[in-house]
């Protein structure tokens, strides 16, 4: 069986798309890398990039990625609405097919050693990867963005794990790590004032005390007129879309706002959606979907109960295997 790894790297340009092309050019025509899929947002002023291949190809090809960011993105003259602290803010590596865990986390290793070693760029190793407890969450090591970490990166309790204690004048500073499959997702809020969705955020995360497995905070989509309450579900198993879906609806309605539509940043798994809509058909008394659905159907679907925008097959991982 080949070994199949997904990379997703973030880095910090949303808007201009000349820079964003340039840069995603790094991953285009190689040999056991595949581009699946490149989401650009104006106010988070991000790019999340998908691929999936042979771990060692997609290393050598964030060599090349990595300098085109150096190249094009200064962070002294960076902002948007999605934290960050680097050009390239983040690099997780997630087993797909045939590959463990531990694997996921050499790569992490390799990866965050050269990057260092070729850019002089700090690296935070975070998740699965991580060496310290208090590293294991992406937010904490991100605390104080790009600004902060000047400081932040200078005690000893928050030395990089390869690189000096020192950022990159114009990068930053990088976390790289392995994870499981994460699912990005965004709930569409139909009001500008942003304390309305900050609020629901507090009623969902873990932080909170509100789900387990869920990471969430408010944004504002000035491009679009509305705001959002901005996720990650880190466990979609054990912390099902449909449930948070259904708990923001309940919680919007306490605000006397509405919920016209939700997102999925970069690719989810078939099984995530799946589960949700077998909730919203049981809730109906319909028969539930074929284990073996179509990924056409299961889009319509989703997209029926779960109000997802711009989304079609593209965004389902199991188109590309």
């Amino acid at each position: 069986m080949n070994k199949i790894v997904e990379c997703v790297p973030n880095f910090s340009e949303g808007r201009d798309t000349e820079k964003i092309i340039y840069i995603t050019d790094a991953f285009k025509n190689l040999e056991n890398v595949k581009l699946v899929n490149v989401e650009s947002d104006v106010d988070y002023n991000r790019t999340v990039v998908t691929l999936i291949g042979d771990g060692q190809a997609i290393i050598d090809s964030l060599i090349e990625f990595t300098r085109r960011c150096i190249e094009k993105i200064d962070m002294n003259h960076q902002s948007g609405q999605h934290p960050r602290m680097g050009a390239v803010d983040v690099i997780p590596f997630i087993p797909i097919e045939g590959i463990k865990m531990k694997e996921c986390i050499e790569y992490a290793n390799i990866l965050g050693e050269r990057l260092s070693h070729e850019f002089n760029i700090p690296v935070f190793l975070y998740a699965e990867a991580s060496r310290k407890e208090d590293r294991e969450s992406l937010p904490n090591i991100r605390k104080g963005e790009f600004e902060g970490m000047k400081d932040k990166i200078k005690d000893p309790n928050w030395a990089p794990d390869y690189g000096q204690p020192e950022i990159h004048p114009t990068f930053g500073a990088v976390a790289v790590g392995a994870r499981e499959f994460l699912v990005a997702y965004n709930i569409d809020t139909m009001t500008m004032d942003e304390s309305i969705p900050n609020e629901i955020a507090k009623s969902i995360r873990k932080s909170s005390g509100g789900f387990q497995y869920v990471q969430s905070g408010p944004a504002t989509l000035a491009a679009r007129g509305h705001t959002q309450v901005t996720m990650n579900i880190l466990n979609y198993k054990k912390n099902p879309i449909y449930r948070i879906f259904e708990i923001v609806k309940s919680e919007a309605n306490r605000y006397h706002t509405e919920i016209p539509s939700a997102e999925i940043i970069g690719l989810i798994p078939k099984n995530a959606l799946l589960k949700s809509i077998e909730y919203y058909l049981e809730c109906e008394g319909q028969p539930l979907p074929e284990k073996n659905i179509s990924i056409k159907d299961l889009v319509s679907l989703s997209k029926k109960y779960l109000k997802l925008r711009d989304f079609d097959e593209s965004k389902i991982i199991e188109t590309y295997l």
